[in-house]
């Protein structure tokens, strides 16, 4: 592959033109057996258009060395292989060299980006007969009702020596493309992932029959099935049967599973991301990176952090940098070697992740961490509520909050169970969602730890008690209640089960137990600490409980706080200011950012401004009006004279 500088170099319209060479290259290697045939020309004009192909490559290659000293002995490989198909060269001998140069070509490209996932075989197998039977079949033998007036013919899938020396990527650009000359046409009306579907079910039609999958793991990538020919992978695999490799072009399916692995989908967004801001979408490059982080890396982080926290960080440094880059038109290669930078450290936590497989003491520990994290401010938040409630003497307002937390419970669940299987949730989706629930809870949390601390300091606050609360919380406070216990659980519950899903992807089915148990004793820890904060909560007198609940809410809604600006940024919907210092303080939510700094200091200040506005308020209040700081609980106290 060419150096970062040296890919900088050659524009896009450079890059789409080696694709379309290295097309050309393989469709000289299937058709050219329909020209000739042992040293004699079979079909003219078959014949003409491998002479006329041959002639393309060779002078568009040399345009391209022209701008490039890098790209080696192209011009002599295209010049060898034109003067092959003049001598009527045996099919075997157009093969190879036509190979070889597609190969060249391929090196000398950036790495394209891959198919996340395919459509379903009955969506595919509908648009197959919609867009593609009328010309080449319904089985896909080039026998369709169009067929008998088109010329060349269309390509019969069905036949295995052409489809053995075909790539899917070359099916891929012939549906994106089309095919000049022909009656190919591009359908550039397809999605993308539309048109890889379209390219996996055609690439396997000739290996249909006898096909059927086994458990193993196969041993190229998804990357080597794309952009090699069956003949080729059998020459370069000899540890693999032809008829394993024939297996997985004819029902990819254990091929997608790499594509489960968040690494991978991390490393394959991000070179989409490249890829789009190259071609001056900006946006799109934007959306892609976002999507690398949240879709892929965030899921892995926490069992990143057990093996190499200073790796999860620098890649998440890495990450947000290369977002940074990919909003505006940046100099020759400073985007690409940002996006390599990540690529070989993603190698290494992937390698890190892989190759040392996560111990059960280190997936009890990381599935512990995940519960505490994740759970600890919802708990809090419900404790607090809970309390409040039971100090005032209004228990029945319990089953609100209950009702709000266990209702997140579920949803949360649900969500994900949906996500999973009837919508497309993004990562961008979860954290907007997650960052504004976040931001309405910290919102909230501000203002009832204000309103309680002006209840600590109130001269009379037993009689305000006994006299208000009554009439304050009403029905539709009480609702109020349940809406904040629910908002709190609930951004958490969906991440959370994301969590645990990716933890289970890098554990042994043995290993199950060992993460199960981090999650009970993560359960057992909250539930103990719980009961501590009730049983002793109570216990506290009036005054001295609503002081401590009220920095309890005034700490809560500051890490809320920033925990939505994170969240927000993350799925691009606020800036990225970093400090001029970098730092992480996750347990509190503080991140080297400007905006996050700023909107977790605005909610002391606004608590500053109050309790500065209080004690004026106390100042200069008569003697008799003044609070009573200290009076006992116990004791009935009446209104002064």
């Amino acid at each position: 592959m060419l150096p970062a500088t040296s890919q900088a170099e050659m524009s896009d319209d450079g890059f789409a033109q080696m694709r379309q060479l290295a097309q050309l290259a393989e469709y000289i290697a299937v058709d050219y057996m329909e020209a000739v045939r042992d040293g004699q020309v079979v079909n003219d004009g078959e014949y003409q258009e491998m002479l006329e192909f041959s002639q393309l490559i060779v002078t568009n290659i040399s345009e391209i060395q022209d701008k490039s000293a890098d790209a080696g002995d192209l011009t002599d490989q295209a010049k060898a292989l034109q003067e092959a198909i003049q001598n009527k060269q045996a099919i075997e001998t157009i093969r190879q060299m036509s190979g070889s140069l597609r190969g060249t070509l391929l090196a000398l490209m950036p790495h394209s980006s891959l198919p996340d996932h395919l459509l379903s075989k009955a969506t595919v197998k509908g648009l197959y007969e919609s867009r593609c039977a009328s010309c080449h079949g319904a089985a896909g033998g080039g026998d369709g009702v169009m067929a008998a007036q088109l010329e060349p013919a269309p390509t019969d899938f069905t036949s295995k020596e052409r489809a053995l020396n075909r790539s899917l990527l070359g099916l891929y650009d012939a549906i994106s493309n089309g095919i000049d000359d022909t009656a190919m046409p591009a359908f550039t009306q397809l999605t993308e992932e539309q048109r890889w579907s379209l390219a996996f079910h055609v690439g396997g039609l000739a290996f249909q029959s006898g096909s059927e999958v086994t458990g193993e793991a196969p041993s190229v990538t998804l990357s080597q099935m794309v952009n090699h020919t069956p003949a080729q992978l059998a020459a370069e695999h000899p540890e693999m049967t032809q008829q394993a490799i024939e297996r997985l072009r004819a029902k990819p399916e254990l091929l997608f599973q790499e594509t489960t692995n968040p690494l991978k989908i991390t490393r394959n967004l991000l070179l989409r991301a490249q890829q789009a801001h190259q071609r001056g979408d900006y946006q799109t490059a934007q959306t892609l990176a976002v999507s690398a982080y949240l879709d892929g890396f965030e899921l892995v982080e926490n069992s990143l952090d057990a093996q190499d926290k200073a790796l999860r960080q620098t890649l998440e440094a890495d990450m947000m940098a290369i977002r940074q880059l990919l909003k505006q038109a940046q100099p020759p290669g400073e985007v690409e070697s940002a996006v390599s930078r990540t690529l070989a450290r993603l190698d290494d936590a992937d390698r890190l992740l892989s190759e040392s497989t996560l111990s059960n003491a280190t997936l009890f520990s990381a599935s512990l961490v995940i519960l505490l994290r994740e759970g600890l401010e919802a708990l809090l938040v419900v404790i607090a509520l809970v309390t409040v409630l039971v100090r005032t003497g209004r228990r029945d307002g319990l089953r609100y909050v209950h009702l709000g937390w266990v209702t997140a419970l579920v949803g949360g669940v649900a969500t994900w169970a949906a996500a999973q299987s009837l919508v497309s949730i993004s990562g961008a989706s979860r954290e907007v969602m997650e960052g504004v629930a976040a931001l309405l809870a910290a919102v909230v949390l501000l203002y009832v730890g204000i309103w309680m601390h002006s209840k600590t300091h109130a001269a009379q606050w037993q009689d305000y008690i006994q006299q208000h609360i009554n009439s304050h919380l009403t029905a539709g406070t009480l609702w109020g209640l349940a809406l904040l216990a629910f908002i709190a659980v609930y951004r958490e519950v969906f991440e959370t089960v994301l969590f645990y899903q990716a933890l289970l992807t890098q554990a042994a089915a043995a290993q199950y137990s060992s993460v199960f148990s981090g999650f009970v004793a993560g359960t057992a820890f909250l539930a103990v600490l719980a009961w501590l904060l009730v049983r002793y909560s109570v216990k506290l007198p009036v005054a001295r409980f609503f002081s401590v609940t009220t920095y309890l809410l005034l700490a809560l809604a500051f890490i809320l706080m920033g925990k939505a600006m994170s969240a927000l940024q993350e799925a691009d919907i606020i800036g990225i200011t970093p400090l001029p210092v970098s730092f992480d303080i996750d347990w509190v939510g503080v991140k080297s950012t400007w905006q996050g700094i700023l909107a977790q200091l605005s909610v002391l200040v606004v608590f500053l401004v109050f309790l500065g506005l209080a004690r004026r308020q106390r100042k200069n209040a008569p003697v008799a009006e003044r609070p009573g700081e200290f009076l006992d609980p116990g004791v009935r106290h009446s209104k002064p004279e």
